[in-house]
C-alpha cells in the first residue's frame, strides 16, 4: 500500500504568501495610523487633553476602524465561525498594543521630559511601530485564524492494492521494454 503526502510549500512560497498579507496589513494599518494621528492631534490641540488621554482616545478610534478593514478585507477568507471570540481576542491584543504605544509615549513624556508636541508625535510614532509588530503577529496567529487546508483525499486501499498487483503481474518482456 502506498501513501502519499502533499509536499509542504517551500519557505520562499510561504514568504511570498506572507508578504502579500504584510502589504494588506500595512494598508489597513496605514489608514488606522492616519485616523490615530488625526484624532490624537485634535484631542491634544483642539480639545486640550493630556497626551496620554489623547493617545488612548485616538487609539480606540483607530482600533475600531482597523477591525473593519481586517475582518472585511484582509482576513475575509479566514474562519469567522465565532465572532464573539474573534472580537474579544482582537480587543485584547489591540489593548495590549495600545499599552505598548502608550507606554512608550508616557516614558518619553514623563521620564525623558519630551513635552513639545512634535516630540510627542515622534514618541507616539515609535510606540505605534512597536505596537504594530505585536499586533500583526497576534492577529494572524490567534485572532483571524486561517481555515484548515483541505488535505488531498488519500488513495483508496483498493486502488493501491490494484497498482501493486498490476506491477507484480507485469510480463517480463514489458518490464524489459520499460527499462530501456
Amino acid at each position: 500500500m502506498t501513501t502519499t503526502t502533499a509536499p509542504k510549500p517551500s519557505l520562499a512560497n510561504r514568504l511570498r504568501g506572507v508578504s502579500g498579507e504584510v502589504v494588506k496589513f500595512g494598508i489597513v494599518g496605514l489608514s488606522g495610523v492616519v485616523v490615530n494621528f488625526l484624532v490624537f492631534w485634535i484631542c491634544i490641540n483642539g480639545l486640550g487633553l493630556a497626551s496620554l488621554r489623547s493617545n488612548i482616545a485616538a487609539t480606540l478610534v483607530a482600533i475600531a476602524t482597523n477591525y473593519l478593514g481586517y475582518r472585511y478585507w484582509l482576513y475575509r477568507d479566514r474562519d469567522a465561525a465565532s465572532r464573539k471570540r474573534e472580537i474579544t481576542l482582537f480587543l485584547l491584543f489591540s489593548g495590549a498594543g495600545m499599552l505598548i504605544e502608550t507606554g512608550v509615549l508616557g516614558f518619553s513624556v514623563y521620564v525623558l521630559g519630551l513635552t513639545s508636541h512634535p516630540m510627542q508625535l515622534a514618541a507616539k510614532f515609535v510606540g505605534l511601530a512597536a505596537g504594530t509588530v505585536f499586533r500583526f503577529f497576534s492577529y494572524r496567529t490567534w485572532v483571524f485564524k486561517a481555515l484548515p487546508e483541505l488535505a488531498e483525499p488519500a488513495e483508496p486501499a483498493v486502488v493501491a492494492e490494484a497498482e501493486l498487483l498490476l506491477a507484480a503481474e507485469q510480463p517480463p518482456a514489458a518490464a524489459v521494454a520499460q527499462r530501456s
